[in-house]
C-alpha cells in the first residue's frame, strides 16, 4: 500500500471511500487522514473481515482509482 499516494489524495478518494465502505463514518475518515493502516483496522472492524482482506480491499480500490486517473 503507498501510503504517500493515499495521504495525497485523501480529500479527492474520501468520497469514493464512503462509497465503497459506506459503513464507515465521517468521524472514521477524519481521524484516518490518509493513514491506511487505520484505514485498514476500520474496515476490518466495519465488515468483520481478517486484516488480510482488509488490506486486499484496500489496495484493489487504490489501484482501480489510479487507473481511473489514467
Amino acid at each position: 500500500m503507498n501510503e504517500d499516494t493515499i495521504k495525497g489524495q485523501w480529500k479527492q478518494l474520501s468520497g469514493s471511500i464512503k462509497q465503497k465502505w459506506g459503513k464507515l463514518t465521517d468521524d472514521d475518515l477524519k481521524v484516518a487522514e490518509g493513514n491506511a493502516e487505520y484505514l485498514a483496522g476500520k474496515v476490518q472492524e466495519r465488515y468483520g473481515v481478517t486484516r488480510e482482506e482488509a488490506e486486499k480491499q484496500i489496495k484493489a480500490f487504490q489501484r482501480d482509482h489510479n487507473e481511473m486517473r489514467h
